[in-house]
């Protein structure tokens, strides 16, 4: 029996088998399983942002309670006009880049990266809220996870990091039957409750609704700059809701063909599934009564008299009021409830590693993020994203009105920035377009995305300035140091480009000694060198070796390798499965099997670099080549080394370190001579 691989088979348990380049068109997915996985995100935000609404409100008291519907609906507006502001821009730009790919087209780079770094936060703000939230909603049937929210939580969030690893369309398929029960659970809730009420005039009452409230004293005056400031904090708060309603643009390339159509519609059946439930949950909690306290803030009363009261969430009380005589039906729509809830967070474990690639690719992410793991989805960035996520879930201790403070931002900087370039895009093609029928359909276009950046621009700056100092200003610190960090990693990617570049006509010199390289990644200096130390060498014979990964990049190198007019044969070797190391590693073994008393010598080139970050930057796949071609017998490894100029910084510092090490030697020395 063959020996058998403890990780790999771990590894293969938990993602499944490897998966070819060539069949990534079978992961696309049809419509039925895109909106449970694009859209359960804007879709669970039923769950939280009526309980936002009516906690935001409670600290007027009873007072306010009556505006919750009012609010209800302006949100509801709001995500209209937004879905369909962004039914434009998945027509427009297809690619799946979309804010970014919107305000960096449009509006230049610093737009792009500032779209950019608003969504990675809030795609790792999304895991954080729903699975948090999950948890919330899972301690009304599941007690004992009471104190221990922080640690159910982490250990959810690896479990949706494992299933994102299978791929995205098993993942979605797995995710899809919770979803739609949530929305027939939901829908049923709210049909079956007016039924009750409207219809057979049934007295139903949410358990809350015997309690009065108490408010909090500084907006107990519920009139002028007070309720002002109280209302436009709740509309804050229960735009919430809208968050998600980006994740579909981004996703665009995993829909099947056409993508653009198959796209817009799954936007206009979220946004038409999401306002409907929205409207009918925060319709049915007028009708019952239903309340709900900020605690410490705001308290319960009953008969004037404060009580303490295990209070639990808006749709864990209407389902326990409406299906008072069906207990089946309680049950049913708190658990759909919970999985939603940690489900939405696939939303965001489909969008962040996607734009990470698109980042990663454009130079402003570590390059590990740009490729496909064994099950063509972008293993690094999904294990980047959760690792964040529990990272918030353990500071917070999963508390989700304090995460949720932080949530909203992000997503409107998207949306204002995104309506804002698709407004410039609309009216830079009006510019040359002659046919009045494309000028007709482009100037609604533009109409509709000038609505939608007034209303989310206006959004912005209404929670901006109710939600900055409730915990808004660690979003947009994360926000602007991400931007920069960005940016370091960009420039320090265009430096070793301008670097290591080939000149025209540059002299390429033999060294004195052989340090060869056979083994290519790209065509510029580092590669010049190792071929130049292969050929001083004089090997018996001399080949250039590359791994095809990405076949738009093989015909550029070997066009490129042309052109150069290098006299040395470059071989390609295929990688259906994007692996590097195993087929060099089977090329090497074969030249060995054909010629056993052969030494084969392997050269890889590497960067010498004088940082540590930067280290994680580059030569990660030649570390991990050379681990295993040194165990192999008759092989010999030679590294070139190519200094970047940063490495001379750490050069003049490991001197310095080496003179004061001789002088404390000699010191030393001299002590002891003389005692």
């Amino acid at each position: 029996m063959p020996n058998v691989n403890p990780v790999e088979f771990a590894k293969r348990l938990i993602i499944g088998r490897r998966l070819r380049s060539t069949q990534l068109g079978e992961t696309l997915l049809p419509k039925r399983i895109a909106l449970p996985v694009f859209a359960s995100d804007a879709l669970s935000s039923v769950a939280y942002a009526p309980d936002e609404i009516l906690l935001t409100l409670s600290l007027a008291g009873l007072a306010a309670y009556g505006y919750s519907w009012k609010i209800a609906v302006v949100v509801a507006a709001v995500m209209l006009v937004v879905v369909a502001s962004y039914r434009q821009n998945v027509h427009a730009y297809p690619s799946g880049g979309g804010d970014y790919e919107v305000a960096t087209t449009n509006l230049g780079s610093n737009a792009g990266l500032t779209v950019a770094s608003a969504l990675l936060v809030d795609y790792v703000l999304t895991v954080a809220v729903s699975i948090s939230s999950g948890v919330q909603n899972a301690k009304s049937v599941l007690p004992f996870i009471v104190g221990h929210e922080a640690t159910v939580a982490a250990v959810v969030a690896l479990i949706l990091m494992a299933l994102n690893l299978r791929g995205v369309r098993e993942s979605g398929s797995v995710f899809a039957v919770p979803v739609y029960c949530f929305m027939l659970g939901i829908v049923g809730m709210v049909v079956y409750g007016l039924f009750r009420i409207v219809i057979l005039g049934h007295h139903v009452q949410a358990d809350s609704a015997q309690y009065g409230i108490e408010a909090d004293p500084r907006y107990a005056a519920f009139n002028g700059f007070v309720m002002v400031a109280l209302l436009a904090r709740a509309f804050s708060s229960g735009c919430a809701a809208l968050t998600g309603v980006e994740a579909i643009s981004n996703g665009v390339p995993a829909f099947r063909k056409p993508k653009s159509r198959n796209a817009a519609t799954t936007l206009l059946l979220l946004g038409t599934i999401a306002v409907t439930m929205l409207i009918g949950v925060i319709a049915l909690a007028n009708l019952t009564a239903l309340k709900l306290i900020d605690a410490p803030y705001s308290h319960y009363t009953l008969n004037g008299e404060r009580v303490e009261v295990v209070e639990h969430t808006a749709i864990g009380q209407l389902s326990e009021a409406v299906f008072s005589n069906f207990t089946p039906g309680f049950y049913f729509v708190v658990a759909a409830t919970m999985l939603i809830l940690f489900l939405a967070a696939n939303t965001a474990f489909n969008g962040f590693p996607v734009l990470g690639s698109i980042l990663a690719r454009d130079g402003y992410l570590p390059r590990q993020l740009y490729t496909r793991g064994d099950r063509l989805a972008y293993s690094n960035g999904i294990i980047t994203l959760a690792a964040l996520a529990i990272g918030l879930i353990i500071v917070f201790q999963a508390d989700v009105t304090a995460l949720i403070q932080l949530y909203v931002v992000g997503v409107f900087v998207s949306f204002t920035v995104s309506q804002l370039g698709m407004l410039r895009h609309w009216t830079r093609l009006l510019k040359t377009e002659t046919s009045p029928q494309v000028r007709a359909r482009m100037i609604r276009s533009r109409v509709i995305n000038a609505v939608g950046l007034t209303m989310t621009g206006t959004v912005l700056v209404i929670v901006l300035l109710s939600k900055f100092l409730q915990g808004a200003y660690l979003a947009i610190i994360a926000m602007a140091g991400l931007f920069v960090l960005m940016k370091l990693i960009r420039r320090h990617y265009d430096r070793v480009s301008v670097e290591t570049a080939l000149v025209e006509g540059e002299e390429r010199t033999l060294p004195s000694r052989v340090r060869a390289v056979v083994l290519v990644s790209k065509l510029h200096k580092p590669t010049a060198r190792a071929l130049a130390f292969a050929k001083a060498a004089h090997p018996s014979t001399l080949e250039a070796l590359t791994v095809s990964v990405d076949p738009e990049e093989t015909d550029r190198l070997i066009e490129q390798w042309h052109q150069a007019d290098i006299d040395v044969p470059l071989k390609v070797v295929a990688s259906p499965y994007r692996d590097v190391t195993g087929p060099i590693l089977d090329y090497v073994a074969n030249l060995r099997k054909d010629s056993p008393r052969d030494v084969v010598t392997v050269y890889i080139p590497e960067y010498v670099v004088g940082h540590w970050w930067e280290q994680l930057l580059h030569n990660q796949s030649a570390l991990r080549l050379k681990a295993r071609l040194l165990f192999t017998p008759g092989v010999m490894v030679t590294s070139v080394p190519y200094l970047l100029q940063s490495s001379g910084k750490a050069g003049e510092r490991m001197l310095r370190e080496d003179r004061r090490s001789r002088r404390r030697r000699r010191a030393y020395a001299r002590s002891r001579s003389e005692t």
